[in-house]
């Protein structure tokens, strides 16, 4: 059985990478512009490390500061590539295994003061005051991946203006379709197909609070979002539109890998 499991894995992997190849030969992934062209993961879990690092390439950083909520462990998020690299910033995560690992396998982060730890469910009603407390309005990336009430909180931080956003979507919705779960403090992700926003509603709801949607990466889970005055036709891709942008779930692509296994520390 554990052959077949393995072969199994092996084949999906493979028609992983020759859809993948096939995609990015297409015309609308050939404009340099597109973030789709630079598909690359470190730690994180779709190729956003070498869209994140291209979009900061292009736009600069101002303070080297993030903040991710929804870390997970720390070995694979939006943010720990950039915390080894050099970055300091905030892991928001309500899991309390998930925070006894962070808190042993990056104590000397935190110890320096580099990375602080939330450890508490995220709401609406505590979301801007809890942040308010330990980092400047401006800093340079926000990530969230919290399943359920995720534009609600993007929206509770409206006072916050990073100059990038990287917030996970549901694809299920088609590109046009502008639509959120409603809130619920309490609501937990079952695993089905409800749950989140849809790109078009959080590409509306980024308009409002004054940002782009530049991209999607192609396993149709993270949307890229550009402060609007660094968000120029010259170094992103217009029109920065849910129905331009969107990609399908592809979970296929999960099985992606570049190279050797992540490690655990650096």
């Amino acid at each position: 059985m554990d052959e077949v499991v393995g072969w199994l894995a092996k084949l999906t992997g493979t028609i992983a990478r020759l859809d993948e190849s096939i995609l990015l030969a297409q015309p609308r992934y050939q404009d340099p512009r597109s973030l789709s062209r630079y598909r690359a993961s470190v730690y994180s879990q779709n190729g956003e490390d070498g869209a994140i690092a291209e979009i900061f390439a292009r736009i600069g950083t101002a303070t080297k500061f993030f903040v991710e909520i929804g870390t997970g462990n720390g070995t694979q998020n939006n943010t720990r590539f950039l915390l080894e690299y050099g970055w300091s910033g905030i892991w928001w995560e309500e899991s309390k295994d998930c925070c006894v690992a962070i808190r042993a396998g990056f104590a000397k982060e935190i110890s320096d003061g580099r990375l602080k730890l939330v450890e508490r469910l995220v709401t609406v009603e505590n979301a801007f005051e809890v942040l308010r407390t330990i980092c400047a309005p401006e800093f340079d990336l926000l990530s969230i991946d919290i399943d359920m009430n995720t534009s609600h909180v993007w929206e509770a931080l409206h006072e916050f203006k990073p100059r990038v956003a990287v917030i996970e979507y549901n694809p299920n919705f088609p590109p046009s379709v502008s639509c959120a779960v409603p809130y619920d403090p309490e609501a937990r992700w079952n695993g089905k197909n409800m749950f989140g926003a849809s790109l078009k509603a959080l590409e509306e709801l980024g308009s409002d609070l004054g940002y782009r949607l530049v991209g999607c990466e192609l396993s149709g889970i993270n949307a890229y979002f550009v402060r609007d005055d660094l968000a120029t036709d010259k170094l992103f891709l217009p029109p920065f539109t849910a129905e331009h942008h969107y990609e399908p779930p592809r979970l296929h692509f999960l099985t992606l890998t570049r190279g050797h296994p992540s490690a655990k520390r650096t």
